[in-house]
């Protein structure tokens, strides 16, 4: 039934399958490569269809009570605690680079940078697609992306705290440091070309949630033009790089509050972003309900702010030429047995958007994981999901890039 609306909703996004396995691969007028731009071309028309992608972080490197053995080129793509619910692999895997910009041969959550290379272009080789989110150190006082009260600058007189943006800027103290960064950011993307010579198209997702104010680049610590400034500075050095295989996303928080006046204020224009998105997790708290005999329910009210904030951002994706992505999302620990199609669900369909992204399973952090794992209480209404015409997992995919 899935394959039937994929021909029939989403034929003009997503075209019959090639096997890629071609070393020619020419760069359109953008500069960037043809197939990025066929991927670009379909994640709009995506959001016109009735479909849209699965994904999950660091699906495929570890999940709950398991981790990829890094060593062995035989694990990649091997396993993935969805696969384990639904028999398939995500259509969308996610991956961040934090802690490249430092050398590290391992991000900030332990996967080693050659294993994530080798999970991208496997994905690819799959038909699936792949996107990067970048949670890097601060520049200018070492500490992490998240900032933390012993190493926050004081606040301005004008009330804005001064600390990394302006320093990584044009004539900055850090602007050096900041483009070694940007530079090491340019090498992994450029390195992402399979066996047979085609440079693999992502999703690169750096600068998200910006406006909250719990990471660097957040809206306490820079102002709208000194964001707008980065977005500049860092697609201009990648660009300058070589890098021909990247799309890019803007991704604010639930601050905007459905006015499109408000998530626009940092918008750095048109002719960088490709995809316009939102990051908005679910919360729900257990209400007093005497009518139920375990006591309690999950009060969904709180979902109200995905319904106006993703009917925006369609809105205002569709009016600059965008695809629209839910691109974070997720219930962490799945306390509810049914979130996958009585919550999430029945908001994409009234929201077209060309993909989903829930967070990570975390292999450290026991009650940490969005997606569900086998034994998890709503794996089987997970399964269900997996089954809804509108949900595209990997093996639904049929030409992402032609």
């Amino acid at each position: 039934m899935k394959n039937i609306i994929l021909a029939a909703a989403a034929l003009a996004a997503l075209t019959a399958c090639t096997n890629g396995k071609s070393n020619h691969d020419p760069l359109a007028d953008t500069g960037r490569t043809e197939r990025t731009e066929r991927l670009l071309q379909n994640l709009r028309q995506l959001g016109d269809s009735a479909v849209y992608l699965v994904g999950h972080h660091d699906d495929t490197v570890y999940g709950i009570g398991w981790e990829a053995d890094y060593t062995a080129d035989s694990t990649v793509h091997q396993r993935s605690d969805i696969r384990s619910v639904c028999g398939d692999f995500p259509a969308l895997l996610s991956f961040d680079l934090g802690h490249l910009e430092l050398g590290d041969a391992q991000n900030l959550d332990g996967v080693p940078f050659s294993r994530i290379r080798q999970e991208i272009i496997a994905h690819f080789d799959h038909g699936g697609l792949t996107t990067l989110s970048w949670h890097l150190n601060n520049p200018l006082t070492g500490g992490t992306s998240w900032i933390e009260e012993e190493t926050s600058p004081q606040p301005s007189p004008a009330g804005r705290q001064e600390g990394a943006m302006p320093a990584i800027l044009a004539d900055g103290p850090t602007h050096d440091l900041f483009i070694t960064w940007l530079d090491r950011v340019a090498d992994f993307l450029n390195s992402l070309e399979t066996p047979y010579g085609v440079r693999v198209p992502v999703l690169f997702r750096p600068w998200h949630e910006h406006t909250g104010s719990w990471f660097w680049w957040g809206a306490d610590h820079c102002t709208p033009e000194q964001y707008k400034a980065l977005w500049q500075l860092t697609v201009s050095r990648l660009r300058e790089r070589g890098v021909v295989n990247a799309l890019y996303a803007y991704s604010p928080g639930t601050e905007p509050d459905g006015n499109a006046e408000k998530y626009l204020e940092r918008y750095p224009g048109d002719d960088i972003i490709d995809l316009m998105g939102l990051d908005c997790y679910y919360k729900a708290t257990p209400q007093p309900s005497p009518a139920e005999t375990d006591g309690g329910r999950l009060e969904r009210t709180e979902w109200t702010s995905l319904e106006k904030n993703i009917a925006m951002v369609c809105r205002v994706a569709k009016e600059h030429d965008k695809a629209a992505a839910l691109t974070e999302t997720g219930f962490e620990g799945l306390p509810s047995t049914d979130w996958w199609t009585a919550t999430l669900a029945p908001v994409l369909e009234r929201h077209p958007v060309s993909y989903v992204l829930v967070w990570r399973n975390a292999r450290e952090r026991p009650t940490h994981f969005f997606a569900p794992y086998p034994g998890q209480q709503s794996a089987s209404d997970f399964v269900r999901f997996y089954n809804d015409p509108h949900t595209l997992f990997l093996r639904d995919l049929n030409g992402l890039y032609q």
